[in-house]
């Protein structure tokens, strides 16, 4: 494969130089040091957990006030907190990371590598989101507005829990669709202002959509665990139910959910990835022109 191409104009990179420069970054992935990749995952998994968290509380209380349109949509734009952290601050996330499977395609990555780099990651990406998790719940987090923080997030969690495996499988395969056409738009970003803008729209999209995304369940569900099996009687007074009002909501449903949703990401995310690596990286006798095909 030829080298990319050096657009030094102020423009934002063609779909070809995008497809070359992710390629180059799941190459420089699998170089980075244990020690290394698994901080930088363990940041990652933090940084979704704040979007989570932040989404979160933007939609306590407001059903019955907003239509649900609108507060979906409120929710999955600041949800987006988590991806740019990621992308612009600088960390390794389990998701974006599949597209690592345009350099693996490209015979410059071995399956061992990516595998190793993937599990890694993920690792790190579960310990970060529960880490926070944990630190939220006994922030009291689950208290905050009168109880309605931790009534959001319980009927979220078991709504996830509830999920059957067809259902966690596709909502985690268009997840995942949108948070890598996302991170691939990045990749052709010149500016964290080109970033951020790329990032909004897609993670809008799939957070308002209610699709899984398997990082976040990390963090709701073990949030809506904490908050269901850890509260105090006050907590429950607030909210009017008991922790009989979320059958659904175990820690076997959470883990099973995350099983399911967690491949269905990866299906997503190898999707997006070998899409754009047959169109602009798969050798051939034509060359496709780096403005895209016709």
């Amino acid at each position: 494969m030829s080298e990319p191409s050096n657009h030094s104009s102020i423009d934002a990179l063609l779909p070809r130089e995008m497809a070359e420069r992710a390629e180059q970054i799941g190459v420089d992935k699998t170089h980075l040091e244990t020690g290394r990749l698994m901080a930088l995952a363990v940041l990652a998994g933090a940084f979704i957990a704040f979007g989570s968290m932040f989404s979160v509380v933007v939609m306590a209380g407001a059903e019955g006030v907003l239509p649900y349109g609108v507060i979906r949509l409120l929710g999955g734009a600041v949800f987006s907190l988590g991806l740019i952290l990621v992308t612009v601050g600088g960390a390794e996330l389990f998701t974006g990371n599949n597209l690592m499977i345009m350099a693996c395609a490209s015979g410059r990555v071995g399956a061992g590598a990516l595998l190793r780099a993937w599990t890694l990651v993920y690792i790190g990406n579960f310990a970060g989101a529960v880490s926070i998790a944990v630190l939220v719940f006994l922030a009291a987090g689950h208290v905050h507005g009168n109880g309605e923080v931790g009534m959001t997030a319980l009927a979220g969690a078991n709504a996830k829990a509830s999920l059957s495996a067809m259902q966690a499988v596709i909502h985690g395969v268009l997840a995942n669709v949108l948070v890598c056409l996302a991170t691939w738009l990045c990749y052709g970003a010149r500016s964290t202002t080109d970033k951020i803008l790329a990032i909004v729209f897609p993670i809008a999209a799939f957070a308002a959509a209610g699709f899984e995304h398997s990082i976040a369940n990390m963090y709701l569900l073990t949030f809506g665990l904490l908050t269901k099996f850890g509260a105090d009687s006050s907590f429950w007074g607030l909210i009017g139910k008991t922790s009989y009002s979320f059958p659904q909501l175990t820690v076997l449903g959470g883990l099973s959910n995350l099983i399911w949703v967690t491949l269905g990401n990866m299906i997503g995310g190898v999707l997006v990835g070998i899409t754009y690596w047959l169109i602009y990286l798969r050798k051939s006798g034509r060359k496709i022109s780096s403005e895209g095909p016709a």
